[in-house]
């Protein structure tokens, strides 16, 4: 185990700058903070290139105890405490986190799921984070993101995933309306949600479809709406009249899930 004591150390420098998403772009690399995600990354095999751990981590042998699979595979770094609060993003930090390596993929879709979830400059990290582990519940692969859309890395981005952030492939669309006319080339429908229709989300089967979740003020963009197949809403019993934009994801991927896996079950005759 490495020891570092000095701000001054150039990985310490290094590491700290992946605070800002300049840095995490120049380097391709982002910081997840917390026991659970640093044992989701070492579990799914993430790219890490350094765990840091704080004094009083290492003290209390919480490594030993949930990160014995990680020990033997990845550099670990003890720094004192004064140096993990300047480089952690989190108020009351647990002490360790970690450094992972972007996937340096091309910027290629899977046409091999019914259904494509794609994001029209979603700005809330919150957001961003809900949707993706929601996304992951359902086994979705990947998800289409504008590029407007809130940076992926960002910390609070990362904590909101908890942990779905190393399953969910995420695709950044440098022309977005380009990526969805090429679903369309391979036979999906652009769904988009809006209000001015009457079209409900339960009135249609979610087969071949790229469903497109506007932005949070500003609904979907008039580029996506001219190419979009059809527009749907979610019906509102009470006086609201939409949704937050991860709570519709949800009611929208969950409605795929009951037409594509219970009444599946209940055709067959299965309880």
């Amino acid at each position: 185990m490495q020891v570092i004591t000095s701000k001054e150390n150039p990985l310490i420098k290094q590491i700290c700058k992946l605070k800002e998403k300049k840095y995490r772009n120049e380097y391709g690399q982002y910081l997840v903070e917390g026991v659970k995600l640093v044992k989701e990354a070492i579990e799914e095999k993430a790219d890490i290139k350094h765990i840091v751990i704080n004094e009083e981590m290492k003290e209390t042998g919480l490594i030993e105890k949930h990160l014995k699979n990680g020990l033997q595979t990845n550099e670990f770094i003890q720094v004192p405490n004064s140096i993990f609060k300047w480089i952690s993003e989190v108020e009351n930090p647990q002490g360790i986190l970690a450094v992972i390596q972007k996937k340096s993929e091309k910027v290629q879709i899977d046409y091999s799921q019914d259904i494509i979830l794609a994001l029209d400059d979603i700005q809330d990290p919150g957001n961003l984070g809900t949707i993706i582990r929601t996304a992951d519940s359902i086994g979705l692969k990947q998800i289409l993101l504008s590029k407007g859309t809130a940076d992926p890395y960002n910390s609070k981005v990362i904590r909101s995933t908890m942990g779905a952030i190393f399953r969910v492939r995420l695709v950044e669309c440098e022309n977005f309306v380009q990526m969805l006319k090429a679903c369309q080339e391979n036979k999906y429908s652009i769904l988009v949600t809006s209000l001015d229709t009457k079209q409900s989300i339960y009135d249609l089967t979610l087969k071949r479809k790229v469903i497109v979740i506007g932005n949070e003020a500003n609904g979907v963009s008039k580029k996506v709406l001219e190419i979009a197949d059809q527009k749907v809403t979610i019906p509102m019993l009470g006086k609201t009249e939409s949704l937050n934009a991860s709570v519709a994801t949800g009611v929208i991927l969950y409605e795929y899930v009951r037409q594509n896996f219970f009444m599946k079950n209940k055709a067959n005759g299965k309880k």
